[in-house]
C-alpha cells in the first residue's frame, strides 16, 4: 500500500480558519465604525424619535429645543480639537452611579440636538473622528448651571440641561447636569474654563 504524505507547502485548514476569521472580525470592526460615522448610509430628512426609550431623566429632546447653533456654522474646515463638557450639579448629593447616568444622558441629549439640527454638522463629525472627547465638571447650584447654559447658548452652543425624572435619590424635575457641546475647545473654555473638574 503507497501511502500519502502530507505536503508540507500547503496550509492546514486550522490555519486557514483562523486567518479568515481574523481578517473576517478586522473588516467587520472597520465597517462598522465606518458605518456609526455615517460613511455608507445618507441620514434621513425627517428625525424619528424611538417611543420605547424610556429612562430616569426628562432631557431637551423635543423639536421644539433645536437651537440656532449660531457661531458653529463658522467652525467647517478647522481642526480645532472638540469635546462635550459634563457640568454636574454637586449640592444634589448624587451617587457615582446616578451621575454616570445623568451624564449619559446629557451627552445624548447634546449629540441628538446637534444631529437633529445637522446630521453632517462638522462640528459633530470632528468630534467623533477624535475620539468624542467628554469632561465633566462640577457647579454648586441650579442658578449657576441656567447662568453657563444661558452664556452657552448665547455663544452659539449646543447648551442641555437634564432634569431627573424623581425614580430613585433626588426630586422630580431636579436639573442634574448641563451638557455643553460638543464644540471647538477654545469656544467652550469662554464658559467653563473657571469650574474646577468633578
Amino acid at each position: 500500500m503507497a501511502s500519502i504524505a502530507p505536503d508540507r507547502a500547503s496550509p492546514s485548514l486550522a490555519a486557514i480558519a483562523i486567518g479568515t476569521a481574523i481578517v473576517s472580525g478586522l473588516m467587520g470592526y472597520y465597517l462598522g465604525q465606518a458605518t456609526s460615522i455615517g460613511l455608507f448610509s445618507a441620514p434621513s430628512s425627517t428625525a424619528t424619535r424611538d417611543q420605547s426609550d424610556i429612562s430616569d431623566a426628562d432631557g431637551a429632546d423635543s423639536d421644539d429645543d433645536l437651537q440656532d447653533l449660531g457661531e458653529l456654522k463658522t467652525f467647517a474646515g478647522s481642526s480645532e480639537e472638540c469635546k462635550l463638557v459634563l457640568v454636574v450639579r454637586t449640592d444634589l448629593g448624587m451617587g457615582k452611579g446616578k451621575i454616570a447616568a445623568q451624564c449619559g444622558h446629557a451627552t445624548l441629549a447634546c449629540y441628538k440636538a446637534l444631529a437633529r439640527a445637522d446630521p453632517k454638522h462638522p462640528v459633530l463629525r470632528q468630534w467623533e473622528r477624535l475620539g468624542q472627547a467628554k469632561v465633566a465638571l462640577k457647579i454648586d447650584s441650579e442658578d449657576d448651571m441656567l447662568t453657563l447654559q444661558a452664556q452657552a447658548v448665547s455663544l452659539g452652543l449646543c447648551a442641555q440641561v437634564i432634569h431627573d425624572a424623581g425614580r430613585t435619590q433626588i426630586a422630580s424635575g431636579s436639573a442634574t447636569v448641563l451638557g455643553i457641546g460638543p464644540a471647538p475647545k477654545s469656544k467652550i473654555n469662554e464658559v467653563t474654563g473657571h469650574l474646577k473638574l468633578l
